[in-house]
């Protein structure tokens, strides 16, 4: 009978992770509606102008665009993307394995500093998880807290002064590009310097009228894409975590749900074995007592 209420306790504690794992999923699944309707209205605009920029900088030498400014790379900025929680899968760990990628090959002996979006790869910036141990910048564990577009744009702004002065030679956004509940791609964006569009046919970049006058809109078109470039990669990461949790969460209950099946079919085979046993002591008793 211990057996069987070892069995019984399994059951129940299976049961009352199914209802958790399950209100996670549902959780994740409306937070997801809304991340990802944020990402796809930007989506286009955010590509449009990151498709105008790079023409523009194309047609553009350094005394116009400093942001395109091509030098020896020797310090680095990356910029990690994660989640503030966990229980989403491998999402986290990816944003780590790419790092450490990076780290290890790209930038091999380059000075890299490293400032983390989320409390995830923070945490595995102070616990080791990041080879050659890149200097810690900071980290913007509070972003998720109120996502704008105006308290993203001040970390894109740092990584801008930072690069016109010299401090950087090259700024790089790890994130989780968002495709579908069940899939998120890794991504590895270059930020600064800007790369211009290159075409062997000069006829495919635009050929644009500026208005009121070039100096102007450049001043202002340039830095606001690079602040967008960010913002699309935030949004984007926000919708991947919440699309990698609700996959996990609804795997995780299918898991438990057949792990209660199987318990629960062992606890039914071992209560008739237990009947069974007690019918055969009390026939051997009364035979006994027959006899």
């Amino acid at each position: 009978m211990a057996n069987l209420k070892e069995i019984k306790n399994r059951i129940t504690s299976i049961s009352s992770t199914m209802q958790i794992t399950q209100a996670m999923k549902l959780v994740s699944a409306a937070k997801l509606k809304r991340a990802l309707d944020a990402i796809t209205q930007l989506r286009p605009y955010a590509n449009k102008i990151q498709e105008i920029l790079g023409n523009v900088s194309a047609t553009l030498d350094l005394s116009e665009n400093r942001y395109a400014e091509q030098r020896e790379v020797e310090s680095v900025l990356i910029i990690g993307v994660s989640s503030n929680r966990g229980l989403c899968g491998g999402f986290n760990n990816n944003i780590t394995k790419k790092i450490n990628e990076l780290l290890a090959n790209d930038l091999k002996g380059k000075k890299v500093e490293l400032l983390t979006i989320g409390k995830k790869v923070n945490d595995a910036f102070k616990n080791g998880g990041l080879v050659n141990r890149p200097e810690h910048l900071g980290e913007a564990t509070s972003l998720f807290d109120d996502l704008t577009f105006e308290h993203t744009a001040e970390y894109a702004q740092y990584a801008m002064d930072s690069f016109i002065e010299g401090k950087y030679d090259k700024v790089v956004v790890v994130y989780n590009e968002f495709k579908n509940a069940a899939v998120q791609i890794v991504r590895e964006q270059q930020l600064l310097p800007i790369v211009p569009t290159v075409s062997e046919d000069e006829s495919e970049i635009g050929d644009y009228i500026f208005e009121p006058s070039k100096e102007e809109i450049i001043s202002e078109i340039i830095p606001k894409s690079l602040k967008l470039q960010l913002f699309k990669a935030v949004l984007d990461s926000n919708a991947s975590e919440h699309g990698a949790r609700m996959t996990a969460m609804h795997k995780a209950t299918d898991n438990a749900s057949e792990l209660q099946r199987e318990l629960t079919l062992a606890y039914n085979k071992a209560r008739q074995a237990a009947i069974t046993n007690e019918i055969l002591e009390i026939v051997g008793g009364a035979e006994a007592l027959n006899a």
